[in-house]
């Protein structure tokens, strides 16, 4: 039995052992392995939320609806406002930590529903270690269950796992919520959270990859991977995505010539999250 094996093996036991899991579902790699696991382990008595709010890209919700059919797991969905948090809108240096409190906080409340003790979320071995992620801090104080760092599987065994159960996120990019387009220190809004959401939806039709459109009050800073860095240089692409942002309400459109970098808004300590994870999972709300 190989150790990849082995670990399937004890995580798949933990979640059987329990009389009913709720997975925190963004339909990122992390939770849609979870999701996968405990549906294995537990069929009917596994179940995935989803948790819809402003900082939830509609395109990441029907990836987390679609994800979740390939999986035959009941998929719920809870709604929410992080924006009634003055916390949270203030945008310091613990947004995530209120954002995932909140999230597992609705996560909580419709386990009890379900009559379900056990709310599981797609925290990986790798997260721990991968810089300031005061997300995690909130995963801890709620006793939510983490699978996947409990029986030590990182993020590169993660994905392999995804690709045994034939799960389409399985090369998925990481994905965190959209106001980590926002800097630290500037507020969250409704209004800016929708044009970077338009922003971006507009990199992906043109089929960018690894991307993030930055708000920086007004002022659109585009990151993509350094390999589609040239292809963002095409003359028809600037032309379009400066008309095209300038329509959604930014005032100054540029291209960062670095290129993308997780945290690039955010203390330099932070890292992308994609579970939280919304990708990963609750909704991912680390920074990205």
């Amino acid at each position: 039995m190989t150790t990849l094996e082995a670990k399937l093996e004890a995580a798949r036991a933990d979640l059987a052992d329990r009389d009913g899991v709720l997975i925190a579902f963004s339909g990122g790699v992390d939770s849609s392995v979870v999701a996968a696991l405990a549906h294995d382990a537990l069929g009917e008595d596994a179940v995935a939320c989803t948790a819809r709010s402003e900082t939830l890209p509609e395109a990441e919700l029907e990836d987390a609806k679609r994800v979740a059919s390939e999986i035959g797991i009941h998929h719920e969905l809870v709604e929410f406002s992080e924006l009634e948090s003055d916390a949270f809108v203030e945008n310091d240096d613990d947004r995530c930590y209120h954002c995932r409190t909140m999230r597992l906080g609705e996560m909580i409340e419709t386990a009890r529903e379900f009559e379900i003790e056990t709310v599981c979320d797609g925290t990986n071995a790798d997260d721990p270690g991968a810089g300031h992620r005061p997300g995690l801090q909130a995963v801890e104080e709620l006793e939510v269950h983490s699978p996947l760092l409990a029986h030590e599987i990182d993020k590169t065994e993660v994905r392999e796992i995804a690709d045994r159960y034939g799960l389409s996120v399985a090369d998925k990019p990481s994905m965190a919520c959209l106001s980590s387009r926002i800097p630290t220190g500037l507020e969250v809004t409704e209004e800016r959270l929708g044009r970077v959401e338009r922003a971006e939806a507009l990199l992906r039709q043109w089929g960018f990859d690894q991307f993030r459109v930055r708000d920086h009050d007004g002022l659109a800073r585009i990151e993509v991977a350094p390999d589609e860095l040239e292809r963002a240089l095409e003359l028809e692409f600037a032309e379009t995505v400066r008309e095209e942002l300038s329509e959604i309400g930014f005032d100054h459109v540029t291209l960062d010539l670095h290129g993308y970098r997780t945290g690039s808004v955010s203390p330099t300590t932070e890292a992308d999250v994609d579970d939280g994870n919304v990708e990963d999972d609750v909704f991912a709300s680390e920074s990205s």
